[in-house]
């Protein structure tokens, strides 16, 4: 068996690497291509989102961090480890179910996670291990988040409503809305403060791993790096509400707010990093001639038909995808209102309000009326659902936190027994009226109905969307809104109203619903 001593700088590819790395080349090719559409969403969302432009810089910094790793690299024997075709086949399945739900951060976190496992696949566990890092920073590229925002809001509002009560100014608050003396103030997405933390989170953990060498001082960094910025925003939120208050809302009740933030997490960035490299390690020993093992040579044995026995499985994915999605007929369809026994459709409105969601295949409105009482209902049913157009989407709510007719108050969630359907968890919110006159607080209940199935949670919806097509069902599935006006005496007469209401005409409602879906095609 031969043996072979990497040089300290390295000219060229070492020749036991030459296949190897060919190998690996044509896998990721493969696989960019297989997956296309994965990767440009994600381009997609970091063209037009700040909050994850960041994500642009994170290929070519994983690439240099492995770069500086070549010496090292040199002296390792790249193999193949066929163990990682199993959790490569599993991310193939979980980038199939996140694809027949439309679930970007399900597909791309397994396209990446695909992409870093192709390593240990070709290369070898040793040589994944030696670049695990630069690997793992890959994830930064997955556009996610997002979900945090509402906690973060919320957090924000608390804040920010008892630090001016700390400091004597009188606060009245509903939800994400309060006001002060000299003005009214709604914490909205860009008071959240995720973009801050994202970008934190990021550039905190590249400067840990580069600056220090013990796992204790890394992840304390790293904690620093996830609270200073949520702190951070905390404070600017505050800052912003004080300076518009002493200035008489000439100051940061705009656009330039937001300018403020930044300058302001600048500094704070830049004082964390400046204490943080106080106590940065000694850079690691460069690797020379002389440091380097004798290692063997030997030929990268079964490399090629592991790669293409994995290529050619993430092939068959994509095929199974597209014979899932071979659908025909018309998506859009028209619902009509259910006859519902003592209830009389067409009653008077109950407010200009109506739920927000994102291109549905046919909804429905209506208010019913029983002598005094009126309840309305909202359908929104969709069907051939994609990442523009679906029932789970974090798009989909009551009211826009801009909207200028209405605005959420408060939210909870009930527990309510469905004809047929069982004991069901139903989301519950009040909205107050802004701008019209004589409109009463309207309180609303909102639960989904999917192939039968009745939940008020996102992560059922997708599990069992994607069950149903699967099963070679379809993807119908509706979203139901029902809402009352809110007794200002008795505020539980409306909620029994609601709950008599769904507990007498569910059977009917959800008839409509399976006729609805009896039309698919």
């Amino acid at each position: 068996m031969s043996r072979v001593m990497p040089k300290p700088a390295i000219a060229g590819i070492p020749p036991h690497w030459r296949q190897p790395l060919a190998a690996l080349l044509v896998l990721l090719l493969g696989l960019g291509w297989l997956f296309r559409d994965t990767l440009m969403a994600m381009v997609v969302i970091w063209e037009r989102s700040e909050t994850f432009a960041h994500a642009f810089v994170v290929p070519p910094i994983s690439l240099w961090l492995i770069w500086r790793r070549r010496q090292s690299l040199a002296a390792l024997v790249p193999k193949a480890w066929p163990l990682m075709v199993l959790p490569l086949a599993l991310l193939a399945v979980g980038w199939l179910l996140g694809e027949l739900v439309s679930t970007n951060s399900v597909t791309q976190l397994a396209v990446v996670a695909m992409i870093v496992m192709a390593v240990p696949l070709v290369l070898g566990r040793e040589v994944a291990w030696h670049i695990a890092f630069p690997l793992g920073f890959l994830f930064f590229c997955v556009p996610i988040g997002e979900f945090m925002m509402p906690m973060l809001m919320e957090s924000t509002a608390d804040f920010t409503v008892a630090a001016l009560r700390f400091t004597g100014i009188p606060v009245y608050r509903e939800g994400l809305q309060f006001v002060i003396p000299s003005g009214n103030w709604s914490v909205v997405e860009a008071c959240s403060g995720v973009r801050y933390l994202i970008a934190s989170l990021m550039v905190g953990t590249l400067f840990a791993y580069l600056n220090y060498r013990s796992m204790r001082k890394r992840l304390i960094f790293i904690g620093v790096a996830i609270l200073l910025p949520i702190v951070a925003n905390w404070m600017r939120a505050y800052g912003i509400v004080m300076l518009g208050h002493v200035s008489g809302n000439k100051l940061a009740v705009g656009v330039d707010h937001l300018i403020y933030g930044w300058v302001f997490f600048g500094i704070v960035m830049l004082a964390m990093f400046s204490i943080g490299a106080r106590f940065s390690d000694p850079d690691e020993q460069l690797v020379t001639a002389s440091d380097l093992p004798v290692v063997p040579a030997g030929a990268a044995a079964s490399i090629w038909p592991w790669m293409l026995a994995a290529l050619l499985g993430l092939l068959g994915t994509r095929l199974a995808l597209d014979w899932l999605n071979r659908q025909t007929g018309p998506r859009d369809i028209l619902l009509s209102a259910p006859a519902l026994a003592g209830w009389r459709s067409g009653a008077a409105a109950l407010g200009d309000w109506s739920p927000v969601f994102q291109k549905p295949a046919g909804t429905l409105q209506t208010v019913y009326g029983r002598g005094s009482e009126r309840v309305g209902l909202h359908l929104a049913y969709y069907r051939q659902q994609g990442y523009d157009s679906k029932l789970a989407n974090s798009q989909n709510m009551l009211v826009l936190s801009y909207d200028k007719q209405w605005a959420r108050v408060s939210e909870s969630a009930t527990r309510l027994e469905l004809p047929l359907s069982g004991s069901t968890a139903v989301r519950t919110g009040e909205l107050r009226p802004l701008a019209q006159l004589g409109d009463s607080r309207l309180v609303v209940w909102q639960f989904f109905w999917v192939d039968g199935h009745v939940t008020s949670s996102d992560i059922r919806v997708k599990l069992y969307t994607a069950a149903s097509r699967l099963l070679g069902r379809g993807d119908d599935s509706a979203a139901v809104t029902v809402y009352t006006d809110k007794d200002e005496e008795n505020s539980g007469r409306s909620e029994q109203r609601l709950r008599q209401f769904l507990s007498e005409n569910w059977p009917a409602i959800e008839r409509q619903l399976q006729a609805s879906r009896g039309s698919r095609p």
